[in-house]
């Protein structure tokens, strides 16, 4: 059966994107921000990204058969509204809104999507849209992206979606089966992000940051365990301290927090600045300590006997991203394999709606192999821009690319690498990064300090060999998408310094030759010049940005830092002053 979903995420809140899949296969997905340049692209359409993955496949608007979108109605006679109702009663109007007008964020969503399918050349009488529940949009984008044969076990948490915050379910010939869901304001993401905001960061945005900032802190100092608890099958938020609204924020100059004064009262004052110092490194280190104790508890209680049973764990939600939990999880033993959906947060929703639908009309989706789904360019596209940029770059078409940007590397430069088709989801995998020779001393430090211009205390990941991984790491698990922490073997730490964290650990990109061949050859020349067939590699972006989508973006981004090679294709650009005696 022919079948064309466009999957499209986002539209009321934050990280738009689009997806389509044709006849099962994902073509093309893309997150909003990277086009409009505007991080999370919170309060716009999904219009640029849709347009990308139509055009990129070769179909109009009528070739799509249905528009999936990851946001449903919610029936009264279910739980979650009087869930919500019931334990926001300290903000009366909140919890009528959610009994009488409890499906009113929906039927906005529903109408600003149909807004812009209009403005993307839609008939909105031909096309039918069909609504997946938020949570189920994340179950499908990790179960069905799996590739699992097996009965899979199911986990889902993130901030919240229509007012589910956590699913738990399983996935078994081809179908999902809900056993479990928890609702707003019970929700494990939305206090990470309460905290998040608390230790001076954007939610949404900086729980990566507490994350990295807890190595550095010492959980056992404060106990963290009055927040939160998981007690009877059910998860509890202490909503004197988080997850609040309304009155109960904690306000400072005109902006409301996820979190009350009490907290500030019990804790200190919030924290400002870049500084990761006593105590709020240790904060980190306990809220981090909780989060992965309640999740694997809540995991065990719902999911453990199908885990058991099968070994298999599909995972997604906000959440997901968590590599330190993830690597909690995959050390148990009766884990076989997890499998972590790499755009786990909302904007991998847009798969998720589309995989869903697309296995509902009886066309199963392939398993994912790569996030390689974005635009490329080519070389006379790179050159154009080249041209026209007000920074007068000085360029030179190369042959050998791979082996000369090694050449550029080991001899202690940084490289912004831009290659082939962009990443989806949040994580640089080769296509769009920042690239270092780790075993080059204090490189880490020079692209923090000059080029991210980010916090000094933010670790950066290896890309490796898959040849190289069963050397380095001590466990041996797939990790195509950067999202888990392995332990390092401690040779390994010494040859790569500059890509393991304080606590011994790196997040790793384990490379297969067939899914990227350029990036792949690049490191295996690393290693022919330095015995190691690893890359440090970070986003290509700086602080505050989305990531690189098209050339000129990657020119605007290397004449407001201090990169001094930048390559696009095999077009090298270089600033004056810098040398061409290791390009040529």
């Amino acid at each position: 059966m022919a079948l064309t979903v466009l999957g499209l995420s986002g539209a009321l809140s934050h990280d738009p994107s689009a997806a389509l899949y044709i006849d099962g296969k994902l073509v093309a997905a893309a997150e909003e921000e990277r086009f409009v340049r505007d991080k999370h692209a919170k309060n716009r359409m999904p219009y640029e990204s849709a347009k990308f993955c139509m055009a990129f496949a070769g179909i109009t608007p009528k070739d799509v058969d249905v528009v999936a979108i990851p946001m449903a109605s919610i029936s009264l006679l279910t739980q979650g509204r009087w869930h919500y109702a019931k334990r926001y009663w300290y903000a009366p109007d909140r919890a009528l809104d959610a009994l009488l007008m409890g499906n009113r964020r929906y039927h906005r969503y529903r109408q600003r999507i149909q807004w812009c399918l209009q403005q993307l050349g839609f008939d909105l009488k031909k096309v039918r849209l069909e609504p997946v529940e938020h949570h189920l949009a994340h179950a499908a984008s990790s179960y069905y992206c799996s590739g699992f044969q097996e009965k899979t076990a199911i986990l889902c948490i993130d901030g919240k979606g229509e007012y589910a915050t956590t699913f738990f379910g399983y996935g078994e010939h081809g179908r999902i089966h809900k056993i479990k869901e928890f609702y707003d304001p019970d929700s494990l993401g939305g206090l990470y992000g309460a905290i998040t905001e608390y230790l001076g960061f954007e939610m949404l945005d900086g729980e990566f940051k507490v994350m990295g900032m807890a190595p550095y802190g010492d959980p056992s100092r404060y106990d963290f365990s009055r927040l939160a608890r998981f007690e009877n099958g059910e998860l509890i938020i202490n909503t004197d301290y988080a997850n609040v609204i309304g009155l109960r924020r904690y306000k400072d100059k005109g902006k409301g927090y996820y979190f009350s004064p009490k907290l500030v009262e019990w804790l200190g004052p919030k924290r400002e600045g870049d500084v990761a110092d006593d105590p709020y490194v240790h904060y980190a280190a306990s809220m981090q300590a909780l989060f992965e104790k309640l999740a694997l508890e809540m995991m065990d209680y719902y999911l453990g006997d199908i885990i058991r049973e099968t070994g298999r764990i599909a995972f997604a939600g906000g959440c997901a991203l968590n590599v330190k939990l993830n690597q909690k999880i995959i050390a148990r033993p009766e884990v076989r394999e997890l499998f972590v959906q790499p755009a786990a947060g909302d904007a991998g929703t847009a798969v998720g709606a589309a995989a869903y639908i697309s296995c509902l009309h009886g066309v199963p989706v392939e398993k994912m192999e790569h996030v390689y789904l974005g635009p490329q360019y080519t070389n006379e596209e790179v050159l154009a821009a080249c041209a026209q940029h007000p920074g007068k770059p000085i360029v030179k078409r190369i042959d050998n690319t791979p082996e000369r940007i090694a050449r550029i590397m080991v001899a202690g430069h940084p490289v912004a690498w831009f290659q082939g088709r962009m990443e989806f989801g949040p994580r640089a995998l080769g296509s769009r990064s920042i690239i270092g020779c780790p075993s080059v001393p204090g490189v880490a430090d020079r692209i923090n300090q000059q080029i991210k211009f980010r916090e000094r205390w933010r670790p950066f990941c290896p890309s490796m060999l898959d040849t190289v991984a069963p050397q380095m790491l001590k466990v041996d698990h797939p990790s195509p998408f950067m999202t888990f922490t392995f332990e390092v073997n401690e040779e390994w730490k010494t040859r790569v310094p500059e890509v393991v964290h304080e606590d011994g650990t790196s997040r790793a990109q384990v490379l297969q030759q067939a899914h990227n061949p350029r990036w792949y050859a690049l490191m295996q020349e690393l290693e022919k010049l330095t015995g190691n067939g690893v890359t440090l590699n970070t986003s290509l972006n700086r602080r505050g940005e989305p990531m690189v989508c098209a050339p000129t973006d990657a020119l605007n981004m290397f004449f407001g830092s201090d990169l001094r090679y930048l390559i696009m294709e095999d077009i090298l650009v270089i600033k004056e002053g810098a040398d061409w005696y290791d390009a040529v």
